[in-house]
């Protein structure tokens, strides 16, 4: 499984005010209502794919493992973008799903 990019954890380092502030809203956003963790971190993974932004795609497949949803899962909601984002959009999502997951 991929680790953390440097990037994100420098960002950390060189802005620890910022990253306490964007941490703690993600907290909150994610307290604000009923959804279950693995629920939530399955509609990050699909609006991240939406946005098509790779990053965040390797980002939220490892928190929705750590989560306890399963590669089957995870593919399912790559699959869901089919019909709204079209057939480039989902298989550019699963390349990058496949990153993470590899052969899982």
């Amino acid at each position: 499984m991929d680790t953390i990019p440097k990037q994100f954890t420098d960002f950390g380092k060189n802005y620890p005010e910022v990253m306490k502030a964007y941490e703690e809203l993600g907290s909150s956003v994610h307290n604000a209502g009923p959804l279950d963790n693995k629920t939530r971190s399955l509609i990050k993974l699909s609006l991240a794919i939406g946005g098509r932004l790779e990053g965040a795609v390797h980002a939220h497949v490892r928190k929705a493992l750590t989560a306890g949803c399963n590669a089957e899962e995870i593919r399912q909601t790559v699959l869901l973008a089919l019909p709204t984002l079209g057939m480039p959009a989902m298989m550019m999502a699963m390349t990058w799903v496949d990153d993470i997951l590899g052969n899982q």
